[in-house]
């Protein structure tokens, strides 16, 4: 895909939190391993970026310019190169921050420039599975049948996470260590770049509590209050794990039938490990014992669902549905005029009593074509009328749910 966009457009923007591998797909993949690396951690790059940028890339027809948000001021030399260069200027930047989200960046290269957003490893890439397809499968009414798969404790994945560094580590106290390394260098090396923080401590506690409410719907009000600081500065550093990539808040999901709904969007951790390491759990036996369990396996399946949609085209948009009175779906995947229903079981039993929210959602929705109820069993089967029980495995591309 990453190829194939790079031929449509002359400026590429690859972004993703720190460690997914950017840079290593980039020194990998052709053509871009072929292509003038400049690094804006570099401080002499840096230095040359703010002063005489086109300088970088001078007699190069392509480049790829690293950490891009280091110097953002360096976009308006980019759109000037693809604009007036009697040769065809092509770019492949890449940045630990969503730059859509960051200040004036999106309009400096409006109209020349596509986004792509690189995601921690699915359990499908690590086990080098094929790119699973079974969504555009579901959305064009293929019909589920019952069928076993294998079963999979989810606990020591959610506890370990999905970041490449973490593959090449054996046992818990690595991980542990890879996730406190990951933390500390954000706090010191990413936030000093991206924005003003008035206290790293204060912001320390921020990540401690939104991580115990991953999967949550946001309360400004109520973290506030836990945490000691004011409602704007919450807000403040919402936005700014957001645009760091740590983060994403899951928009509310309704309709013209649908009333007396929930807007507020729900918050997701990056990936379940950083979540859980923020939360102090750093053992099977916390984990399993913990309040934040099933959040967390959420929090995995979002992490696997946000892949999946970006797979397909159109994209599918992921939303989060709940009324009022309490009644939830964890996900809504919409294309087009059709969507589709997830839960989030953290349970190998199911039975009728759990797709209470999902009837409900069909009812009320005619848009919503099928249900699933994501859990740890082994069997994909019937559980209501448009509604399966699907093993978690099949979201992360090792089992193929038909």
């Amino acid at each position: 895909m990453i190829r194939l966009i790079s031929r449509e457009a002359p400026v590429v923007i690859l972004t993703g939190a720190r460690q997914v591998g950017k840079t290593t797909l980039l020194r990998s993949e052709a053509p871009f391993k072929d292509w003038p690396f400049h690094t804006l951690d570099d401080l002499a790059v840096q230095d040359l970026a703010s002063k005489s940028p086109q300088t970088i890339w001078a007699d190069d027809p392509t480049s790829v310019i690293d950490e891009v948000q280091r110097s953002p001021d360096i976009l308006l030399a980019i759109k000037l190169a693809v604009d007036s260069s009697l040769e065809p200027q092509r770019f492949m930047l890449t940045g630990s921050a969503n730059l859509l989200l960051m200040q004036n960046v999106s309009e400096s290269l409006a109209g020349r420039v596509r986004y792509l957003q690189l995601n921690p490893m699915t359990l499908g890439e690590e086990r080098s599975k094929p790119a699973p397809v079974f969504l555009d499968r579901l959305f064009a009414g293929e019909t589920l049948r019952q069928k076993e798969v294998r079963s999979e404790d989810p606990l020591p994945l959610i506890l370990r996470g999905f970041m490449p560094g973490l593959l090449k580590l054996t046992n818990q106290t690595a991980f542990t260590g890879f996730w406190e390394s990951y933390a500390t260098t954000y706090l010191e090396r990413d936030l000093r770049q991206l924005s003003q923080v008035d206290s790293l401590p204060d912001f320390r506690r921020f990540m401690q509590a939104l991580a115990l409410r991953s999967g949550h719907l946001v309360n400004q009000t109520e973290i506030a209050s836990d945490v000691g600081i004011s409602q704007p500065t919450i807000h403040r550093y919402l936005n700014l794990l957001e645009t760091s990539n740590l983060i994403t808040r899951v928009q509310a999901y309704f309709s013209n039938k649908t009333s007396r709904l929930k807007k507020s969007p729900k918050a997701y951790w990056l990936d379940p490990g950083l979540a859980s390491y923020l939360c102090g759990i750093n053992d099977i036996d916390s984990l399993r014992g913990s309040r934040e369990v099933g959040f967390l396996f959420e929090t995995m399946l979002y992490m696997h669902l946000r892949v999946l949609a970006s797979l397909t085209t159109p994209r599918i948009e992921i939303f989060g549905w709940r009324t009022t009175s309490g009644a939830d779906v964890d996900f809504i995947l919409e294309t087009g005029r059709k969507a589709i229903g997830i839960e989030a079981k953290l349970t190998d039993n199911l039975g009728y009593n759990d797709t209470k929210g999902l009837r409900m959602l069909m009812e009320q929705d005619k848009r919503v074509i099928l249900g699933l109820v994501a859990y740890t069993g082994s069997e994909v089967r019937r559980l209501a009328d448009r509604i399966y029980a699907l093993p978690w495995t099949c979201l992360t591309g090792i089992d193929d749910p038909f």
